[in-house]
């Protein structure tokens, strides 16, 4: 399915960041992520979002260039020509990345691979529901015989809701909800293939969501991305629980008994260290783990969850913090920084496309906003010292835990910066000879 954590790091078939190179021994699906391109709508995603940034750096390096050269050509600057030259070279790829971003999406991010073969390029969006079932099943099929990780990550529910004719205008809740009628169909498919295989009572099934809806996804008056119910804020906010509580969903009959609820706040880090338990191995020792395997509470071992602290993130930025207090079982969450809302009361970023995680689209609190969960799911009451007595003694555990969280981590390079961003042809994943990128599995064979 999707895997959008890239491909490449330095050449074009070094593959550094390929599932394969990460643990996994099959993969097929997007390296890229889906965007509104694939479809070829008239509304972009990516454009929106990177056309001004590439624009406003194409100019400022473009003036730059012009400036060094009549310096250069009066005598009045010692720069060198490759050094005008190499800037030169960065404003060209800025400018293609920004040209790129009205068209050329389409052919160099929309691709599907097949290990570390491109297999369609662009991919056929009327094909993909039926080819991601098709590996899936297969995968299965082929390692019946012994145990398995079969990881699959649907482009449905996600925009531009890629919806094949069988499944449109079936569900009252519109295109959004024909997808998800859809997501439906192909999970059972998959679960009957298990069922068929008298695998059942030997696999455990996790199904659950990356994040909340995706609010500003809209077309027109139609809502694209979801909806959260009570719950405050969606997709890319740092903090707010719409963006990051979601539903987990269990199966395991040889185990785990059928209609349990577990209200306990669990994470998706813990998927790791639950699947290395199962497969009889250790978690690294080395280095701190954030996830904690899930089967003590699944299987009713304990009752609660060992999350005490659950920390927030938007991007590199610490958003809030979620405290679960074990002796009274109470949950606390306390904001650091909370996002600005466009138009204000909107409950989502409308005008920017999706929520910053910094900068004049961000609002930080000093004192942090606190909410007590347990009372006020929906984070509509902040409390203060004046209206919560217990107020400075939380703010002062919850501090001390950022601190000692913070102790654990490493810095890394920031992967959102403009350069990475830029599209860097000697990267690009390409089935041809490039820029010549065009290709599909059944018209090759």
């Amino acid at each position: 399915g999707k895997w959008h954590m890239g491909v490449n790091c330095k050449t074009r078939r070094d593959h550094c960041h390929h599932p394969l190179n990460h643990g996994f021994e099959f993969f097929y699906g997007m390296p890229f992520t889906l965007v509104n391109e694939c479809q070829g709508t008239d509304d972009p995603e990516l454009a929106k979002s990177l056309q001004d940034t590439y624009w406003f750096y194409t100019q400022i390096i473009t003036l730059a260039v012009f400036t060094l050269v009549t310096g250069k050509l009066a005598n009045l600057c010692p720069v060198k020509w490759k050094v005008i030259i190499c800037l030169a070279i960065c404003g060209l790829l800025h400018f293609v990345s920004w040209f790129s971003s009205y068209g050329f999406t389409k052919y160099w991010n929309c691709i599907l691979m097949r290990n570390h073969d491109i297999t369609e390029q662009p991919m056929n969006l009327q094909k993909t529901t039926s080819n991601m079932l098709k590996e899936a099943i297969a995968f299965i099929e082929r390692n019946k015989h012994r145990p398995f990780l079969l990881f699959v990550s649907l482009l449905h529910v996600h925009t531009p809701l890629i919806t094949t004719e069988k499944f449109q205008g079936r569900s009252r809740h519109g295109l959004y909800g024909d997808n998800v009628e859809e997501m439906d169909w192909m999970v059972g498919r998959l679960l009957d293939v298990i069922d068929k295989e008298d695998l059942k009572n030997t696999t455990l099934i996790y199904f659950a969501s990356d994040h909340g809806g995706f609010l500003e996804a809209h077309r027109g008056n139609s809502q694209l991305g979801g909806w959260n119910g009570i719950y405050k804020g969606g997709k890319g906010m740092g903090g707010w629980e719409g963006g990051i509580r979601v539903p987990g969903i269990v199966r395991w009959p040889g185990v785990l008994p059928a209609g349990t609820v577990i209200d306990e706040p669990t994470s998706l880090m813990d998927i790791y260290p639950t699947v290395v338990q199962l497969a009889g191995g250790a978690v690294p020792q080395d280095r701190v783990m954030d996830g904690h395997s899930l089967l003590p509470l699944l299987r009713g071992a304990v009752q609660h969850s060992r999350h005490e602290f659950l920390f927030h993130y938007c991007g590199v930025f610490l958003h809030a913090v979620r405290w679960h207090q074990k002796d009274s079982g109470t949950v606390w969450k306390a904001h650091y920084a909370t996002p600005v809302f466009q138009p204000e009361a909107s409950g989502a970023c409308f005008r920017r496309g999706i929520c910053p995680c910094f900068g004049d689209g961000v609002t930080h609190h000093d004192p942090p906003l606190l909410f007590n969960l347990s009372q006020d799911p929906s984070e509509a009451n902040p409390l203060s010292a004046d209206t919560e007595p217990l107020f400075d003694t939380v703010m002062r555990r919850i501090r001390r835990a950022v601190e000692e969280h913070r102790k654990t981590l490493t810095p890394v390079p920031q992967q959102l910066s403009p350069y990475n961003n830029i599209w860097k042809p000697w990267l690009q994943p390409c089935c041809g000879t490039f820029p010549f990128c065009w290709c599909h599995e059944e018209n090759n064979k």
